[in-house]
């Protein structure tokens, strides 16, 4: 059975790398504007989009896609479960890259696929950083961490 202590540290350990905010305020704040927008721009991003792609229920994906990508940005902005935040935007990319880059490789070839995609490729890649090195020096995963665990009699 694994401890308190065992479960928080998995879930919350990063090292105290300062650098990492850089990383984690390009992927939160793109990711914070792109969720808001698919409630803005309903037929560019938001459900219009998602019905010109072929979901069905296209209202319902939109906006969870857009709830998850507000909900986990504002997470990795601040530090808070990173690593648990960054695996739905992952997620989520591997779905865009399915659904939307992919076919341009079939239909367009590849240096527009390669266009196309440079944005996606570069925020799944830092997506994987913060999975691999959590949130670094000046988050709250690291303050939740550092604080001693009290046990229950």
């Amino acid at each position: 059975m694994e401890t308190p202590g065992r479960i928080r540290w998995q879930v919350l350990n990063t090292g105290s790398d300062g650098k990492i905010i850089i990383i984690r305020l390009i992927t939160g704040l793109i990711f914070l504007s792109e969720g808001i927008l698919k409630f803005k721009l309903m037929q560019w991003l938001g459900p219009g989009r998602f019905s010109d792609i072929g979901f069905e229920n296209a209202h319902f994906w939109a906006y969870f896609t857009g709830t998850f990508e507000i909900v986990c940005a504002f997470l990795i902005l601040i530090g808070l479960f990173t690593r648990l935040a960054s695996v739905p935007l992952l997620i989520i990319m591997i779905g865009a890259f399915i659904t939307t880059k992919l076919p341009l490789l079939s239909e367009k070839g590849f240096w527009t696929f390669a266009h196309a995609y440079t944005t996606d490729f570069s925020l799944t890649l830092l997506l994987i950083l913060l999975i691999i090195y959590g949130a670094g020096r000046w988050s709250a995963d690291l303050k939740i961490l550092q604080q001693p665990i009290t046990r229950r009699p």
